[in-house]
């Protein structure tokens, strides 16, 4: 019979079993990195015991708060809100440009008439002329020379070094009989032979008897251009481009 002992059972590291077919057999032993016992009432006894060596002992962490990952809500919200931002400041950039290329004017009086009415409202494009030649024909707003707080429409007739000349009712550019399917009604009455001057524009009102123009007060000069006007847009029933 074996002899008794106090001392506390060993731990072993394999398993024991027992095989029908011959002696018990012991398995290979599990190779573990590191392993810590649970915290338990006979954990701590043993370790009190010295059945668990120190360095085993759990070890004690600081605990932080998990950090909350935003949802795919508020990602989603997120988005739309950098993405409205985004829109917002390109809105106001082309709202800032348009406003410095074109802006819109209320006709008064019937000097362009039939063509453009008292009360229109048209499209005036301030960089036409930055990029381009002024054309016999082209419908402007300028600056008027002897109170350039006001602004007047016209017509374009005479380039610079253009020789223009007024009679019968008819309008002649160096030689030749301008046709103006714009013009309704011709003012016979008018008699005027001149030479445009450089950098200078000769212009007329559609409404000849009823027009303020190069025959009252002379050429423009061409920094008094402020645009070119080519779209009405409004009234509804007269929206489209003008001629």
């Amino acid at each position: 019979m074996a002899p008794e002992t106090d001392a506390p059972p060993q731990a072993t590291s394999a398993t024991a079993t027992s095989s029908p077919a011959g002696p018990t057999a012991a398995l290979p032993t599990p190779r573990v990195e590191s392993w810590v016992p649970p915290v338990t009432s006979a954990n701590t006894a043993r370790l009190d015991a010295g059945s668990i060596a120190p360095e085993a002992a759990p070890i004690e962490l600081p605990w932080a708060p998990a950090r909350r990952l935003p949802g795919t809500r508020t990602r989603s919200r997120n988005v739309a809100l950098r993405s409205l931002w985004t829109s917002a400041k390109i809105g106001a950039v082309l709202f800032v440009a348009y406003g410095l290329m074109f802006n819109f004017s209320v006709v008064r009086g019937s000097s362009m008439a039939p063509g453009i009415h008292d009360g229109d409202r048209i499209l005036v494009d301030h960089l036409s002329y930055v990029f381009q030649d002024v054309h016999r024909g082209d419908i402007v707003v300028l600056q008027y020379p002897l109170d350039p707080s006001l602004d007047y429409i016209k017509r374009v007739i005479g380039l610079p070094g253009d020789h223009v000349e007024i009679h019968d009712g008819a309008v002649w550019v160096n030689g030749e009989r301008l046709r103006e399917p714009y013009v309704a009604e011709e003012d016979a009455r008018a008699r005027l032979a001149i030479t445009v001057a450089p950098e200078h524009f000769f212009v007329l009102g559609d409404n000849r008897p009823h027009s303020s123009d190069s025959r009252e007060f002379g050429q423009v000069p061409r920094q008094n251009l402020r645009g070119k006007v080519e779209v009405r847009v409004w009234p509804p029933e007269r929206i489209g481009t003008l001629e």
